[in-house]
């Protein structure tokens, strides 16, 4: 009988041991983090002609300004970027975190997200990244610039080395200014 027990008390403390490391071994999901653009004056690049257009000068150029004129509505814009543009952002070093990885922190999560655009230029989608771990690690984002629900660009953002530690800020580009962007988003693919 005593010998049952002590085969009985080995297994259960088997199985609490297999428990605590399968647990010790999870990782928290991985980050994600979404922007929408910075509201201000909403405006639109004629393509054509390069004449930014604008609530206050739409329609006041050769004629009246009608409902027609003022009709432009950036959510029916059918163009996007064909295929995933991959790039490697530059980052600048902040500050340092503290390296809490584990079971609910990830080891990497981003934060302070803007969107924004420069007239005549790109859209940007600045970002901060945090390695909450002791290692270098090399994070990828897949990234999504977007009008409504429709994809305007997709992007791979293959990110330099980051120390353990560290919390780094960094800006992933979209497409040109003439395509209209109201949303982006991130998710962290590696690590």
């Amino acid at each position: 009988m005593h010998n049952i027990q002590g085969f009985c008390l080995k297994v259960l403390a088997a199985g609490v041991a297999l428990a605590i490391a399968t647990g010790a071994s999870a990782q928290a999901p991985r980050s994600k983090i979404n922007a929408p653009a910075t509201p201000g004056l909403p405006e639109f690049r004629d393509p054509k002609t390069g004449q930014i257009w604008t609530p206050e000068n739409v329609g006041g150029v050769g004629g009246p300004n009608t409902p027609a004129d003022r009709a432009f509505d950036p959510l029916a814009q059918a163009a996007r970027v064909e295929g995933i543009v991959v790039q490697r952002p530059q980052i600048t070093p902040l500050s340092p975190v503290p390296i809490t990885a584990g079971p609910t922190v990830p080891i990497v999560n981003t934060d302070g997200a803007t969107l924004r655009v420069v007239p005549g230029g790109r859209w940007q989608f600045r970002l901060h990244l945090n390695n909450n771990s002791a290692k270098t690690v090399l994070p990828v984002l897949a990234c999504r610039f977007t009008n409504g629900a429709n994809l305007v660009e997709a992007t791979h953002a293959l990110v330099p080395p980051v120390a353990g530690g560290m919390r780094v800020g960094f800006t992933i580009y979209g497409p040109k200014s003439d395509l209209f962007v109201d949303n982006a988003d991130c998710q962290v693919t590696s690590p």
